[in-house]
């Protein structure tokens, strides 16, 4: 065998390793306990997975329930239409915030953008629609604490679309 022969054979042998490494082997993260990499196993990336699809699947049971409030319980003790109409808007992103967090944890949860992305989705549930309500139910009570969190929370939502979109190239697995 030739020494081109040789490089070429080593540079295919490495590609194919890189190529299996990826759609097989462990994903590589950095650590506080290790100045460098830790390895994150299939196992905790399932366990991770499994939260995140729990709690948006409990996101959208909250998320129906607190719609269904606004539309025919909150109406009896809120008579100003636009903070009912302030209600219906936070059921609504919860609602379609959680079916992509749903969707993220289960086909790319096995990613670092699957996973980061739907943290940040619940994330901006919590923050974005979460200071809603409480702004519909108490404006003069939750004005100035939660009135500064709401666009926290939709930098959430954007950050987590962002995150799926860079991190996925536009390609799902």
């Amino acid at each position: 065998m030739s020494p081109s022969d040789r490089v070429h054979s080593t540079v295919d042998e490495q590609s194919s390793l890189l190529h299996q490494h990826q759609r097989e082997g462990p994903e590589v993260l950095p650590s506080s306990s290790s100045p460098t990499t830790t390895t994150i196993t299939p196992a905790a990336a399932a366990t991770t997975m499994s939260i995140l699809a729990t709690l948006a699947a409990v996101s959208g049971a909250t998320g129906v329930a607190l719609g269904a409030f606004g539309a025919h319980g909150l109406k009896k003790r809120i008579s100003d239409p636009a903070r009912l109409q302030s209600w219906g808007t936070a059921a609504q992103y919860q609602l379609i915030h959680s079916v992509a967090t749903l969707v993220a944890a289960n086909t790319m949860g096995h990613t670092r953008a699957g996973r980061w992305g739907a943290g940040l989705f619940l994330a901006g549930i919590s923050m974005f629609s979460g200071s809603i309500y409480l702004l519909t139910l108490d404006p003069a009570r939750f004005g100035k604490t939660m009135g500064p969190v709401t666009p926290l929370g939709g930098l959430c939502f954007i950050a987590g679309w962002t995150v799926l979109a860079v991190g996925t190239r536009g390609r799902l697995r």
